[in-house]
Parts: structure tokens; C-alpha cells; sequence
């Protein structure tokens, strides 16, 4: 479970110092998990907001034998995509020293997320829960690959939804596989990280809508908010 109910909201002076200190903050984060549990997982986001965060934390000194990352969400392409975003987490996070943690896979290769999710279900639920959550926001107030409008939307929501679920909506491109929100809520550490005045805008009305149009509203419990325009 996360560490508390409530939302602690960290505004930075620029974009540079927010980057530095998040990746200091899950280094610190992903050590104390370390020390208590034999393996952890780490589930981060995809896009080009962490890529500043991660070209850092990758740096860091930590026991990353220990880690398995996974992400929030994933497109269904091939890695050999420019959409994917494993493909970004192998150019930027999967390198120097953290390049000694084990990535578990939300893409299978097969034609579509319905067909490639008993592929890939076991092995994520046996790494669960996660310990260390760092994911993003649109300024349409999903997170992960919960779309307003999501075709599987309600079952992600639910509280008897499974680990993973394919999700299809009007703002994605492609089939998405998506972590749902009891398994994204159910991490011990959660960090949220947006930029931007349209997403602090968006983030503030997410916290007094119903999770139905505003998706993020359900990972926020417990959080730590990291904001700078």
C-alpha cells in the first residue's frame, strides 16, 4: 500500500532541478526498498518526460541486480518501433550501471495485446507489488495507458480488475497493454512527475473528479507530486 493517504505537492524552481532531485529521491527510494526485500520492481513511464530523469538515475550506485523494472504502459509495437517505449527505457535507463537490472516485457510479439497477455501475465504478477512508482499525466488526465473513453476503462478502474488489461481510446494511435490501477495504486512509493502550467491546471481539477473522466485520480493516494512549469 502506498505510504499515506495523502497528496504531498513538490514545486520546483525549473525543470533542471526537478530532474536532479527526482532521480536523487528513487535512488533513495529503490535503495531502502532494496534493503528490505530481496528482489524489487521498479515501474516507471514511457514518453519524453522521464528521459532527463533516467539519463541520471542510471548513474546511480545501487545493488540493480535486485531490480526488475517494468512499465506502466506499453504500446503494441514492435521494440524496433520508434513508438515503443521499451525501446526508450533500453536507450536511457537499461544502461551504465543500472543496465544489471532485469526488464520484464509487456510486449510479446503477438498480433494483438488479447493474444499476448497470457504470455506475459504470469510473469508480471509474480514480480508484484511494485515498490517504487514513478509515472506521468496527460493533459487530458490519463496516466499509464487509463484513457477517458479507454474501450477497457471501467474494468481498469475496478477494484477485481486484473494485472494487465489491452486499452484502446480516441488519443492512442495504437493498441496499448496497461498496468490497471489497482496494481499501479497498490505501490508503496508513488511519484508523479509533470511539467507545465496545462498540467498543473489538469492535475488540479483531477483530484475532485470522478476517476470515470479523470483516470489519474485513482494512482493519486499517496503520492508525492513533482511539479515545475
Amino acid at each position: 500500500m502506498a505510504r499515506n493517504t495523502l497528496i504531498d505537492f513538490l514545486e520546483y524552481n525549473n525543470r533542471e532541478d526537478l530532474v536532479s532531485k527526482v532521480a536523487q529521491i528513487l535512488a533513495s527510494d529503490l535503495s531502502a526498498s532494496i534493503q528490505e526485500r530481496k528482489k524489487i520492481i521498479f515501474s516507471v513511464p514511457g514518453g519524453s518526460t522521464p528521459g532527463p530523469i533516467f539519463d541520471k538515475l542510471c548513474e546511480f550506485d545501487l545493488d540493480w541486480k535486485r531490480v526488475s523494472i517494468i512499465l506502466n504502459d506499453e504500446r503494441w509495437v514492435p521494440e524496433s518501433s520508434e513508438r515503443s517505449n521499451t525501446k526508450l527505457l533500453r536507450q536511457r535507463l537499461l544502461i551504465k550501471k543500472a543496465a544489471l537490472a532485469t526488464y520484464i516485457s509487456m510486449y510479446s510479439g503477438a498480433l494483438t495485446p488479447e493474444l499476448g497477455i497470457p504470455q506475459l501475465q504470469e510473469r508480471i504478477e509474480r514480480s508484484l507489488p511494485i515498490s517504487v512508482l514513478l509515472f506521468g499525466m496527460g493533459a487530458d488526465m490519463h496516466t499509464a495507458s487509463l484513457f477517458p473513453g479507454g474501450d477497457n476503462l471501467e474494468e481498469a478502474l475496478s477494484n477485481n480488475a486484473p494485472t494487465v488489461l489491452p486499452m484502446r481510446a480516441a488519443g492512442a494511435l495504437e493498441a496499448r497493454i496497461t498496468l490497471t490501477a489497482q496494481v499501479l495504486n497498490n505501490s508503496r512509493i508513488k511519484h508523479l512527475v509533470i511539467f507545465g502550467d496545462e498540467k498543473r491546471v489538469a492535475f488540479e481539477k483531477a483530484i475532485d473528479l470522478p476517476k470515470s473522466i479523470a483516470p489519474i485520480s485513482a494512482i493519486l493516494p499517496g503520492a508525492s507530486i513533482h511539479w515545475a512549469a
